[in-house]
This record gives structure tokens, sequence and C-alpha cells, in this order.
């Protein structure tokens, strides 16, 4: 058991949960992750096995893409829809997001282009799993207590609009790795005076590798259970 797993990782499980559920399927310990996922997200999820677990690095610097959907005129402290989530503008405002929304969202790609593509700093969530003064952010944020985080340098290759149904716009990102989508449309909404938190957030690719090509957990149990480890244990190159 040496190789890797393209796993779909389902909403709502952590990343962890999928290697634990894997170390349970396989028997063995020796099973990581390559890039964590939230667990409001879906997508690829690149899990190694035995002596793989030494390449997992690799993954961590790959550019990732991302399909996502905004909600616009509302706002979640996690920035996503785990929230809480509260209105952002008063009803004399509304008309204000109504006009974004206008000549295909022409005013909201302007500012994509100006401010988000490119290399661009930006603030991490204080809800992630990133180390203040060696505890996670979000263990911090979750007790009320202060959570001082630095901005940082991210790259952004593509922000596309791919789908309007007002108040929600899909987007197509392509970005390199450190990159907080959640950040991204929270950012894109306080840019615009709205607001906005993620809604629905998945993963398609990290470097070459492709979403399509992967397999829910259920699936790969079902394949071990069968003695047929070699449909979805890859070497990735």
């Amino acid at each position: 058991m040496d190789g890797f797993v393209l796993v779909d990782k389902a909403k709502g499980v952590s990343s962890f949960f999928v290697v634990r559920v894997l170390r349970r399927i396989f028997g063995v310990r020796r099973v990581g992750h390559g890039g964590t996922l939230d667990p409001l997200a879906t997508g690829l999820l690149v899990v190694g096995v035995g002596k793989a677990t030494k390449s997992l690095s690799k993954f961590l610097g790959c550019d990732k893409e991302y399909k996502v959907t905004g909600h616009f005129g509302l706002v979640s402290e996690t920035y996503d829809e785990e929230g809480p989530v509260s209105e952002s503008l008063p009803a004399s405002r509304k008309k204000e997001l109504e006009d974004l929304f206008e000549d295909d969202c022409q005013k909201i790609k302007d500012v994509i282009k100006e401010k988000f593509i490119g290399e661009i700093l930006q603030m991490p969530p204080k809800f992630s799993a990133l180390k203040v003064g060696g505890q996670r952010a979000y263990d911090l944020a979750r007790k009320g207590l202060e959570v001082k985080l630095e901005p940082r340098k991210i790259f952004v290759q593509e922000f596309k609009i791919m789908k309007i149904e007002y108040p929600k716009i899909s987007f197509r990102i392509k970005c390199g790795s450190g990159t907080y989508i959640r950040s991204l449309i929270h950012d894109l909404g306080q840019v615009l005076g709205v607001g906005a938190y993620v809604e629905k957030l998945r993963r398609t690719k990290i470097g070459d590798l492709d979403v399509e090509n992967a397999l829910k957990i259920e699936e790969v149990e079902k394949l071990f259970r069968e003695g047929k480890p070699e449909v979805f244990l890859k070497e990735v190159k």
C-alpha cells in the first residue's frame, strides 16, 4: 500500500476525517493528505499512503483551481455559510446591490480585474487552521479571543464569473498556494461595499490533477474490499 489516492471529499467532513477513515479501511497508519480543505468545501484531496506520504509536500506548492459561489449583500463571521450570517445592507441600500448585477455584473468584473488579479496581499480569515502563538486561529476565535494575523502575498491567475443568479455569483478561481478563497470572496464584498460570503466551494484541480479522476471514500473502500487497489492507488509523477 504505497501510492496516492485522489479523493473527492464530501461536504461537512474535515480533511483529517478522510485520513482517519482511510487508515481504518487500509489498516495502515502511514496515511496523510497534501493540502487541507475546509469542512464546508468539497472536491479534490490528495492522500498519500505508505512511502508516498514522504512526497505529499510537493502538492502544497501547486497551483489550485476552485469553483465557488458567493452570496452578496450578506456577511459571515467565518466568511462562509457556517456563519453566523447577517444582513450587511439596510433596506435603503438594496438598490446598490441590484445595480452591481446590471450589465452582466460589469462593475464587479472591473473591480476584480483592478484589485484581485495577479500578486496581491491577503489577510487570512481568523477562523482558519493557521497557528498563532502555538494555537490554531479558529480555536482562539471560537473563544472570543483576539486573533492577530499578518497579511501575506498570494497570486491569483484567474477570477472569472461563470454564472449569475442574483444575489449570487459563481466563479472559477485559479490561484497559487496559500490562497484563502473565503477571504477572496469576503474581500470582494467589502471592496464593493455590499458584503459577501462563500455559500459553496469546490476544489477542482491541484496542479495537473483533476477532481474528475477522484473517487468518493465509499468508492475507494468498495474497490479495496474487492481486492482492486490498483484502480485507485496511483503513482503521481
